[in-house]
C-alpha cells in the first residue's frame, strides 16, 4: 500500500497530507495490535477497554512501523522524534476499516456478503445459509461466534464479529480460497464500533430483538439503533449489478420498524399471512419439524431435522436470504431435509438411558424461553433445566433467566456459567433472591449441577443444559479452563453404562 493511497482515503489535515507526500515507504503490514508490528507496518492506534494503543507509539516505531495513525482526541503524549510519521484522524476505528479495505483490495466487493444480526439465531442462520448456498455450487464461508470457516477449515475466533483489519484479512483469504460468498454474524457492538465499515453487504438479515448487551448499550433503544445500522448502511443507491436486499422477520415488532430504515429491497418472513416467505401447518416433534413453506404464494412441503419453533424462524431466515441471492425455491427446498444442526444449538447427546439430554447456547431470557417451550411440546415427563448467568455481563438479566427456568421447567437447577471476576454465589443470589427456596435447586459448581440433574432424571425425562452451548471453556476469575457441557454429560452416561455392565 502506498502513502498516496492513505492520503487519498483518509480525512486528514493538509499538514498531514504533506507528511505523507514526503514519505517514500511502502506499507507491507497493517495492524492495530502492537504484537503484530513488523518492518514496514502502518499502525493504527485504538483505545480499547483494556489497552490504549496510543501509549505504545514509541514501541511500534522501534519495532519497525513506518507510520502511525492516531486519534486526534487522544490526550496521550506522543513521542516527538516520530512526529513526521504520525497522522491524526477523527475516528481510528473507521480509519482502520478504510485502510484495511485498500490494503486487502476490497475483498467484500468480490464476495456475496450476507450479514445476519438479531439477538438470537445468528449462528444457526449463518450456518444454514452457508450449507444451502454451498450445496448449490456457491461455496460460502462463515464468520461468527463459534469460528470462522473457509471451506472445511475452521479458525478460532475471539469476538462474534472481528475488528475491521481481521475481518478484511479473513474475507481476502476466503476470496483466495475460491469462496463465492460469506455468511457473517454481525453483532450490535461491532456495528456500534464501526468494525463492519466498508463491508459491501448484499443481503442483511434481521432475526429478532430481545433484551441483551445492556451493560454496553445501556438502553434497549440504543441496542436497537446499533442493530439498525446494518440496514441503514446497505446504501441509498440502486445499481442493477449490485442489488441490496433486507430480509426481515416482521413477526417481530422491531422488524417492522426496520422496514422504514433502509432503501433496499425487502423480503419479509414469518408466520403472518402478510410475509413473503412464510411457514404454516407446522408440526414439531422430537425428531424434527415439518411445515408448508410459502414463497410469494407458491407452496412447498418441508421436512427438516431441526427441532422447534425457533428453528422454523431460523430456517425461514436462511430460505429468504438464499432466495435474495437468486437461488430458485426448488434449489433451497431440496436441501432443507438434510440440513445439519449446529454444535451447541439444541444439540442432543446420544445415550441409551432413555433420558433426552440437550445442550443449548440459550443465554438470554427469550432464547431460554424458546428452547424450553419447544421441549415442553414433546417432553413425556419432567424437564430439568441447568442454567447460570455470566459475570461482568448484564446483571438485570439474571432474575429474568431464573424466572423462565422456574416457570417452564419442572426442575430448575441454578449454577455457574462464566463468573469471570464476579463471585459465583453473588451471581446466583441475583438470580434467585426473589424466588421461593422450594422452587429450585442451587449448586454453584457446574459439573456437580449437571451430574445432579442427570442422576435425578429418569427415562422419559428431558435434561437441558443451557447457556454455554458450543463453548469449550469456563472462565473463573481470570483463569480460562477447559470445560464442555457435552463432555460432562457424556462422561456421566459413560459411567452409568459402565456400572450397569
Amino acid at each position: 500500500m502506498k502513502m498516496k493511497q492513505i492520503a487519498d482515503i483518509l480525512q486528514i489535515s493538509p499538514a498531514d497530507k504533506l507528511k505523507l507526500s514526503a514519505l517514500t515507504d511502502r506499507i507491507h503490514n497493517l495492524t492495530a495490535n502492537t504484537k503484530e508490528v513488523t518492518t514496514g507496518t502502518c499502525f493504527v492506534a485504538i483505545k480499547g477497554a483494556n489497552f490504549d494503543g496510543h501509549t505504545a507509539i514509541k514501541e511500534v516505531f522501534e519495532n519497525g512501523a513506518v507510520l502511525a495513525v492516531v486519534d486526534s482526541a487522544s490526550t496521550v503524549t506522543l513521542p516527538t522524534e516520530y512526529t513526521d510519521r504520525i497522522i491524526a484522524v477523527h475516528n481510528t476505528h473507521k480509519s482502520l476499516a478504510q485502510l484495511a479495505t485498500i490494503f486487502y483490495h476490497n475483498p467484500s466487493a468480490d464476495l456475496s456478503m450476507i450479514g445476519v444480526t438479531g439477538t438470537n439465531g445468528k449462528t444457526t442462520v449463518t450456518h444454514l445459509i452457508s450449507e444451502i448456498m454451498s450445496d448449490n455450487n456457491q461455496p460460502t464461508g462463515i464468520i461468527g461466534t463459534m469460528y470462522n470457516k473457509i471451506g472445511d477449515t475452521k479458525i478460532s475466533t475471539i469476538n462474534t464479529t472481528p475488528d475491521a483489519n481481521t475481518l478484511n484479512q479473513t474475507l481476502n483469504e476466503m476470496r483466495n480460497q475460491n469462496m463465492t460468498g460469506c455468511a457473517m454474524e454481525v453483532s450490535s457492538i461491532a456495528l456500534d464500533q464501526g468494525r463492519t465499515y466498508g463491508v459491501d453487504f448484499n443481503v442483511a438479515v434481521f432475526t429478532n430483538f430481545t433484551e441483551d448487551h445492556l451493560l454496553y448499550h445501556k438502553t434497549m433503544e440504543n441496542y436497537f439503533a446499533a442493530k439498525a445500522l446494518l440496514f441503514s448502511q446497505l446504501g441509498n443507491g440502486y445499481d442493477v449489478n449490485n442489488i441490496k436486499t433486507a430480509v426481515i422477520n416482521t413477526d417481530d415488532s422491531y422488524g417492522n420498524r426496520l422496514i422504514g430504515m433502509t432503501s433496499a429491497n425487502i423480503i419479509t418472513y414469518g408466520l403472518d399471512e402478510s410475509a413473503i416467505v412464510r411457514a404454516k401447518e407446522i408440526n414439531i416433534s422430537s425428531n424434527g419439524t415439518s411445515f408448508v413453506l410459502s414463497i410469494y404464494g407458491e407452496e412447498y412441503n418441508v421436512n427438516t431435522p431441526l427441532i422447534g419453533m425457533f428453528n422454523v424462524y431460523n430456517t425461514l431466515a436462511a430460505v429468504a436470504a438464499c432466495f435474495a441471492m437468486n437461488l430458485a425455491p426448488e434449489q433451497i427446498v431440496n436441501k432443507l431435509s438434510t440440513l445439519h444442526g449446529v454444535e451447541g444449538r439444541f444439540q442432543l447427546v446420544p445415550n441409551d438411558s432413555g433420558i433426552t439430554a440437550i445442550v443449548d447456547y440459550a443465554h438470554t431470557p427469550d432464547g431460554l424461553k424458546n428452547v424450553l417451550a419447544t421441549i415442553n411440546d414433546f417432553a413425556e415427563k419432567r424437564v430439568f433445566c441447568v442454567i447460570g448467568c455470566g459475570g461482568d455481563r448484564d446483571r438485570q438479566k439474571r432474575p429474568l433467566m431464573a424466572d423462565v427456568a422456574a416457570q417452564l421447567a419442572t426442575n430448575a437447577i441454578f449454577t455457574s456459567d462464566n463468573p469471570r471476576k464476579k463471585d459465583p454465589d453473588a451471581i446466583l443470589d441475583d438470580m434467585t433472591n426473589h424466588l421461593p427456596m422450594k422452587s429450585f435447586t442451587r449448586i454453584t459448581d457446574r459439573t456437580e449441577a449437571i451430574n445432579y440433574a442427570l442422576s435425578h432424571a429418569l427415562p422419559g425425562d428431558v435434561v437441558l443444559i443451557a447457556g454455554k452451548g458450543h463453548e469449550k471453556y469456563q472462565i473463573i476469575g481470570t483463569t480460562k479452563s477447559y470445560f464442555s457441557d457435552f463432555d460432562v454429560i457424556n462422561a456421566n452416561f459413560t459411567r452409568k453404562m459402565s456400572l450397569l455392565s
